[in-house]
């Protein structure tokens, strides 16, 4: 009979634990918080120092009834919730629930779910840090003053259902002013020069302008550049300076979960809801036949660089084995901690280096192989030697003859570097994570870098290129871009991201489209209603500022109490001013439409619903005659095939579809068409928009099931010019944007303002 009980929090993590233990351990799951504040009531008291009425969640009455239970028959109890604060706070309530069943309880962590980690924690049992209980109370009833305090302003304001969070409104903040950046961009016209040179012993290689008169060239027109280029061609161009020198690269560090999401969302085009669903499966155990379930990953809630001793040593035997000693560097390599990192358990990394990816690939799902080999790839490169290059730079003056010496009037400049040593680049080919990075690749680092140039040597001008440029507006942001302007900022918690962007998404005040995060008419409404009223809260400043002190409360530097007080202060202030403002902003946000109501002859106004704007008789309620607003109902050229009727174009639930005019009498409905026939040989369809159960456009052909076309990226009617295509495709790259796309030949095309 077993004499300990474990307790967990996933139901996931129980069969591996239990397998680590033996029968004298029995392993139970919380499933979760077992306690929350109630769904109906604010459960704070604000006049007893804002203590949290926490209650038994609905449907864990069994659960709890499970644990008390098993508590009474036990000699020990060890409970090992998460080791973050969330995971303390179950902890806490667990240990009120069943403390007077058993009084041998014990607090355990550890930070991988290996026999040898789980073994060690049952051998070093902690007390609950109670310090952590109550940060994480701090921000629970933080979060649950500003969520029902707000939140019902929007309601009275807008309508019922939309919420407001402490960070989450930030973070729209953050996704609605770069909208506006980019909706305020106007672009700049400018142009770059390259020419194409070649040596008397050299293969032709290309080279930028980078100076006139030993300044930056500031070329805005196509006249500047032709006047340019005429001048270039009676000039001598000559080799002024070849620099070669090595340059090293660094590994990044092992991943924090901020890095985690950033990467997998660029790399693998995951949401950031989904890595974290594939990291906890990887964390909680997956079964590897005869092996049995285990842990493959380390914590992965974690804001620390931070590598365990043994961690180290596994890998760098790991390398020297794998790939050679050369491509061990003499010393570990050590990462610096970020400044407010709570720094409370080590990296993301594999728990144990003997399950290579493509050892336990059978094992895993696609998403799981491909999340845990990216992990897995970063650790070990994050502990290999640098990568060398050998960096070359030719500048090339252009000029008048002087003295059989050309005039510095222009400078063109060529780069390139060749690899000599990869070191981590064998483990992990690095590039810059950032969806904001420009593409600043020329022209002359599209060619190999000439060899047997010399200094002085005049070379032979093959041609000149004008190339026309426009400014770009400011990238709009991406989830894994969000992610990382959040961390930058010290908004919010790592661990908090994925459920900060999937809430903009489902309350829909954002949307995704080719992996960037759009704010929808209602996110911009919301966020001026927040901002103008509550511009003390809803700022970045603020809410970093707010995640500080929750630090503080941790570190036992500042107290509950005080630090909620602080806040709700001058909160309470904003919010009995705002009392008497609602009806001025509710009618702020009704538009006059000029038009009378066809059943009473009162105004028809444009206004708020569950479901958007509409159009609705301002003698509501006792007129109820509605419609949709203007554009949103578009007559199309097709007509009923069972009433005879217009068919127009609707926005529903799903997005757009196409019915009859007639309705409700004639209920005909069908997909939108894009207007462009499938590309399939001998299919007569044409492609329609569709949407996936969860919510996903794609395209596909209207003759499905019979045709099996199908594509996730826009179709857009025009022909491709290598290959004649029917079609292109609408597509997004982090460098250069939008783009079109030719899937039968791989052609890229600029998309131009008419194409969007």
């Amino acid at each position: 009979m077993p004499t300990s009980v474990v307790i967990v929090e996933s139901v996931a993590k129980t069969k591996t634990i239990k397998k680590f233990l033996g029968k004298n351990y029995k392993v139970l799951s919380s499933v979760g918080h077992i306690k929350d504040l109630p769904k109906r009531s604010l459960g704070i008291d604000i006049e007893d120092s804002f203590q949290p009425q926490y209650i038994t969640i609905r449907g864990k009455g069994k659960v709890l009834s499970d644990l008390k239970k098993a508590a009474s028959s036990a000699d020990s109890v060890y409970i090992a919730t998460d080791p973050d604060r969330e995971g303390e706070a179950i902890a806490w309530h667990i240990f009120e629930e069943i403390k007077t069943r058993n009084k041998n309880i014990h607090r355990i962590l550890f930070n991988e779910i290996t026999e040898r980690a789980v073994v060690e924690a049952i051998n070093h049992p902690l007390d609950i840090a109670v310090n952590k209980v109550e940060a994480q109370k701090a921000r629970r009833v933080l979060d649950r003053l500003v969520g029902y305090k707000i939140s019902p302003i929007l309601w009275q304001t807008i309508y019922r259902g939309l919420s407001a969070g402490r960070v989450q409104s930030v973070a729209l903040r953050l996704i609605v002013e770069r909208e506006r950046e980019v909706l305020a961009f106007v672009p700049q016209e400018y142009w770059s020069i390259t020419a194409k040179l070649q040596g008397k012993k050299s293969d032709a290689f290309l080279s930028n302008l980078i100076k006139i008169q030993n300044k930056k060239p500031d070329i805005t027109n196509e006249r500047s550049a032709k006047s340019i280029v005429d001048d270039l061609k009676i000039k001598k161009f000559a080799v002024k300076n070849i620099t070669k020198k090595q340059v090293t690269r660094k590994p990044a560090p092992p991943f924090t979960t901020s890095t985690l999401q950033q990467a997998a969302a660029q790399r693998l085009g995951y949401s950031a809801k989904k890595i974290m669903a594939i990291a906890q499966q990887l964390y909680e155990g997956t079964e590897l036949g005869d092996e049995g379930s285990v842990g493959l990953i380390t914590y992965m809630r974690t804001d620390s660089t931070r590598i365990a001793d043994e961690a180290i040593a596994e890998v760098r035997e790991f390398i020297a084995s794998g790939y050679g000693v050369e491509y061990v560097p003499k010393t570990a390599r050590v990462f610096k901690v970020k400044k407010g990192a709570q720094d409370a358990h080590e990296t993301i990394r594999p728990t144990s280096m003997q399950r290579e990816p493509k050892k336990i690939k059978k094992f895993l799902t696609g998403d799981q192989f491909k999340l845990y080999e990216l992990i897995w790839k970063r650790f070990v490169a994050c502990q290999m030697s640098d990568a060398k290059l050998d960096q070359t730079t030719i500048d090339i003056k252009a000029g008048v003859l002087e003295k059989n010496e050309v005039k510095e009037e222009y400078l063109f400049r060529t780069t390139g570097s060749i690899i000599t040593f990869r070191g981590f680049l064998q483990a992990y080919e690095d590039f810059e994570e950032n969806d904001n990075k420009k593409d600043n690749e020329s022209e002359a680092q599209k060619l190999k870098i000439p060899e047997n140039l010399v200094i002085g040597e005049i070379l032979s001008l093959l041609d000149l290129i004008p190339k026309q440029h426009f400014t770009k507006p400011p990238a709009r942001f991406s989830e894994s871009s969000l992610v990382k302007e959040l961390d930058a900022l010290g908004i919010g918690r790592p661990s908090t991201y994925a459920l900060i962007i999937s809430t903009l998404l489902m309350r829909k005040y954002i949307e995704k489209n080719a992996r960037q995060l759009i704010p929808t008419e209602l996110g911009f409404t919301v966020c001026d209603i927040l901002i103008q009223h509550f511009p003390a809260i809803f700022n970045t400043q603020f809410t970093a500022k707010m995640e500080e002190e929750l630090d503080e409360i941790e570190d036992k530097n500042k107290d509950y109490a005080t630090v909620i007080n602080d806040f709700y202060s001058p909160f309470d202030e904003a919010l009995e001013a705002i009392k008497s403002k609602k009806e001025t902003i509710r009618d702020s946000l009704i538009k006059d439409t000029e038009e009378a109501c066809p059943e009473c002859g009162k105004a028809l106004i444009e206004r708020w619903g569950r479901n958007g704007k509409f159009i609705g008789c301002s003698g509501y309620p006792d007129c109820r005659y509605t419609k949709p607003l203007a554009g949103e109902e578009v007559t199309t050229d097709e007509i009923c095939e069972k009433c005879g009727k217009p068919m127009v174009v609707k926005i529903g639930r799903y997005g757009r579809f196409i019915a009859c005019s007639g309705y409700p009498e004639c209920k005909n409905n069908k997909p939108f068409s894009m207007g462009i026939a499938c590309p399939k040989d001998g299919c007569a369809g044409k492609i329609v928009e569709r949407k996936t159960k969860r919510g996903k456009t794609f395209y596909g052909c209207g003759k499905y099931p019979d045709c099996d076309f199908a594509s996730w990226y826009k179709p857009v009617s025009s022909k491709c010019k290598n290959c004649h295509s029917t079609y292109l495709e609408q597509r997004y790259n982090k460098s250069i944007g939008n783009y079109l796309y030719c899937p039968n030949c791989k052609t890229k095309y600029e998309q131009s303002q008419d194409d969007e």
